[in-house]
C-alpha cells in the first residue's frame, strides 16, 4: 500500500491492520506499528501487507 506523507503519524509509521489497505476484514489481527520512516517501507508480520513511502514523499523530521 503506497502512503502520502500525511498518512504516516509522526513517529514515521502506520498502524496494521488499516482499513485503508484495501482489507475486507481488516480487523483480523491484532494491531501493530509498522515504521517506515528509516527504509521507506514495511511488512505486516501478520498479513503480509507492505506499506511504502510513494515517490517523491517526504516525511517532515525524518
Amino acid at each position: 500500500m503506497e502512503l502520502t506523507a500525511k498518512e504516516v503519524h509522526d513517529h514515521g509509521g502506520v498502524f496494521c491492520p488499516n482499513p485503508k489497505a484495501g482489507m475486507k476484514i481488516w480487523n483480523t489481527h491484532p494491531r501493530v506499528f509498522i515504521e517506515i520512516a528509516h527504509a521507506g517501507e514495511g511488512k505486516c508480520p501478520y498479513c503480509g501487507t507492505v506499506y511504502r513511502l510513494k515517490a517523491g514523499e517526504v516525511l517532515k523530521g525524518h
